[in-house]
């Protein structure tokens, strides 16, 4: 009788879910709760059976081991948690385009961040916009995150077309490339967009000194998995990038309570550089 490995389930202890706990919040800061073990055994299982590994403790092993740097990234990307679709709250969008765009004077170069750009869309959304309103005066998208894979996606800029609701029709025919043939059912961002937006792999916890200074940076829907001590530290960093009188977006569901030294609330969840 032949036994189908891809459906065998490991399951893992409490002791091996507390080691991949650590692992993951001392390389990018996100707090794994109890609940999220169930989602280690799912998402890892399968590296797992790549190696034919008998346990958990096996593969943390391995990822710890000098010698796998390509693997140790597998399993960080496996674990973070990549969601995001174009124009995702759209109040932000409206914000930066009545109460931002049109008081910037245009004498440098526009400069915007996507901190948690996961696979792009919201790049790409603000990439639109400052496309629209700003035409050819200069400005600059750099999109970022954790996850090597989901950048790869970032930069094809290439999306199955139930992704792309929330671009508005007006967008779609002036920057989206519908696909036909083996491309039916996805769009393409168009290659002038993609030319300005530049993405690369940034860990939060620790920023590369040379990323520059920013007019805006959208930090939206990851300060939730960090906990109080290393959002301080995330914020502390970033606003060491932020002009003054610049912009910090985050998540609707997310709060600086407590932890915004140096930034005026404007509206719910946007805040200014003093």
């Amino acid at each position: 009788m032949s036994v189908n490995i891809a459906m065998f389930q490991f399951k893992i202890t409490d002791s091996e879910f507390s080691l991949f706990r650590t692992f993951i919040y001392d390389h990018v800061g996100i707090n794994l709760s109890d609940e999220k073990k169930t989602l280690v055994s799912s998402r890892l299982g399968k590296r797992l059976r790549h190696y034919s590994l008998g346990s958990f403790q096996e593969y943390f092993d391995l990822i710890v081991a000098s010698s796998h740097d390509g693997e140790r990234q597998i399993a960080i990307d496996l674990l973070t948690t990549n969601e995001t679709y174009f124009f995702r709250e759209p109040k932000h969008f409206e914000f930066l385009k009545k109460e931002v765009l049109p008081k910037w004077k245009g004498v440098n170069t526009f400069k915007v961040w996507s901190a948690a750009s996961s696979t792009g869309e919201e790049a790409y959304s603000i990439a639109m916009l400052l496309d629209d309103l700003l035409g050819h005066r200069p400005w600059e998208i750099f999109g970022s995150d954790i996850s090597r894979r989901v950048l790869k996606t970032a930069q094809q800029g290439h999306y199955l077309q139930a992704r792309i609701d929330g671009i508005p029709k007006a967008y779609l025919r002036k920057y989206c490339l519908k696909g036909v043939g083996e491309h039916e059912g996805t769009l393409l961002v168009n290659k002038k967009l993609r030319e300005r937006v530049v993405f690369s792999p940034v860990n939060l916890k620790k920023l590369p000194k040379d990323l520059g200074f920013f007019d805006i940076i959208f930090l939206r829907n990851v300060l939730i998995y960090f906990d109080m001590k290393t959002k301080i530290h995330i914020i502390k960093q970033l606003m060491e990038k932020m002009h003054p009188e610049s912009y910090l977006f985050i998540g609707h569901s997310e709060s600086l309570k407590g932890i915004h030294d140096g930034l005026v609330t404007v509206i719910p969840t946007v805040y200014r550089k003093t």
